[in-house]
């Protein structure tokens, strides 16, 4: 009878990732240097221990590390202008002019559960969408601002449409709320970074705003039901008040809270691949949600989008997903609120490949400490190790020194058909004379338009 092996149980089993008993030798640890592919036992490098996982919470907010894929939703106002969701910033467009958009506001192809659909088809798990960009305008009813979509052509509460459908489905709902405000008169516009000049009839106060910002959240965190998230953005004055996230998990103990309010949140958001650290680690000891959008030039929908390769978008998904982080991919919604078929398109072709190789996330723990390869990413579950060619392959074959043992089954899980394993020594492994394990005859050229992913499942790995 096999025992089913979760992510958590392995956890807090205190698994050992480094001591697996198929390293060459009998090694019970990989030397390894990050960024040196020919590293290795034998050579003076030191022991790497398994990677630490990001803490869990050990309440609510564990929901987090279960659902890792989630669709990010840009729509407002902006999109009738089909240019871009900072659209009045960018094309520095007067206020007066711009709130005019609100009385063309009606999108009456609105329909949560194609979102709700189209976001399952692509493995998606939990949704984030806009409440109130940086141009002010909200898709909720507020008794804080006329600036909504009730007060529209459509005249309905977006933000409670969505809600309801998500709760239906047991759908996980997250709230993105933009501090940075183009209409508010109490909100210190000054010309910084994503802030119009002033305007006439400002009258700036961030006490006053920062008790709006408050107000108004108030209202997502008790209208809508269970909330998961509330997503800050643009803290221009990085003003603190961790009376917010107290208020918000009073009321909503299941929410997760990003980095970009006015605390240090729960966890860490990446934008479109950007690191910090300027190297590839093994996995993130931060709690981590990296954010994408389909398309290249904006967030919100545009006309003349320039859309990212399936390519890009899966690496991208994958370098995250294998390194114990979460990940959001946005697509911005047509004016008439219907996913843009192209945008739709890449999600339904993205979702083909997140559940062909799905299980080598769900439930895996990252252990690509294991090899000297850093061109590729390893996670685990159980006696099964996955290996996601993160970069392009530049030959049809994989190397995983020191790993010296043969697997008794290697699968490719793009299309479940199985690939060739040897231990024989090549000639550039001719300084060691000992041969590793290495991945023949892979498909690709076939599958060159995304990120292939190896099943290999042993008899027995020693924790």
């Amino acid at each position: 009878m096999k025992t089913h092996i979760t992510r958590r149980r392995f956890i807090e089993a205190g698994g050992s990732l480094a001591s697996l008993a198929f390293l060459s030798g009998g090694q019970r640890a990989l030397a390894a240097v990050p960024g040196n592919p020919e590293a290795g036992p034998g050579d003076g490098s030191k022991a790497q221990a398994a990677p630490k996982l990001a803490p869990r919470f050990g309440d609510g907010r564990d929901w987090w590390f279960e659902k890792r894929f989630g669709m990010f939703i840009h729509w407002g106002i902006y999109s009738i202008n089909g240019w871009h969701e900072q659209d009045q910033w960018r094309r520095r467009i007067p206020r007066a002019e711009y709130v005019k958009l609100a009385q063309r506001w009606n999108p009456v192809k609105f329909n949560p559960n194609a979102w709700l659909d189209l976001a399952q088809e692509a493995g998606m798990q939990y949704l984030c969408v806009t409440t109130k960009h940086h141009d002010g305008f909200c898709l909720f009813e507020s008794k804080h601002t006329d600036y909504n979509s009730v007060n529209t052509p459509y005249g309905k509460d977006v933000i409670k449409l969505l809600a309801e459908a998500c709760h239906r489905r047991n759908f996980p709902l997250c709230l993105y709320y933009s501090i940075a405000d183009w209409h508010h008169p109490n909100y210190p516009n000054q010309d910084r970074h994503h802030e119009l000049p002033p305007q006439a009839g400002d009258q700036p106060d961030l006490d006053k705003y920062t008790d709006f910002v408050k107000a108004q959240v108030r209202e997502l965190c008790t209208n809508y039901g269970e909330i998961h998230g509330i997503w800050w953005d643009i803290n221009v004055d990085k003003r603190v008040d961790r009376s917010m996230s107290a208020m918000i998990r009073q009321l909503q103990p299941k929410a997760m809270i990003n980095d970009r309010g006015y605390d240090e949140g729960d966890f860490g958001t990446p934008e479109r691949d950007f690191t910090s650290d300027g190297e590839l680690l093994v996995s993130f000891e931060k709690r981590t949600e990296a954010c994408q959008a389909v398309g290249s030039e904006s967030w919100g929908y545009r006309a003349e989008e320039d859309f990212y390769t399936d390519r890009h978008l899966m690496r991208s998904i994958d370098k995250y997903l294998a390194r114990d982080a979460n990940y959001l991919l946005n697509v911005g919604p047509a004016p008439d609120g219907t996913i843009p078929k192209p945008a739709a398109a890449i999600l339904k072709r993205i979702g083909k490949w997140y559940h062909a190789v799905k299980e080598s996330f769900v439930d895996a723990v990252p252990c690509s400490q294991l090899t000297t390869n850093r061109d590729v990413l390893l996670t685990r579950k159980g006696n099964t190790l996955y290996v996601h060619l993160l970069k392009d392959p530049i030959t049809d074959a994989v190397k995983l020194r020191p790993l010296a043992r043969m697997p008794k089954r290697a699968t490719l899980l793009n299309n479940g058909q199985p690939v060739e394993c040897s231990l024989a020594m090549v000639p550039s492994g001719h300084k060691e004379q000992k041969g590793w394990l290495r991945l023949r005859m892979l498909p690709v050229n076939e599958l060159a338009n995304t990120v292939l992913v190896v099943k290999l499942e042993f008899e027995t790995l020693e924790a």
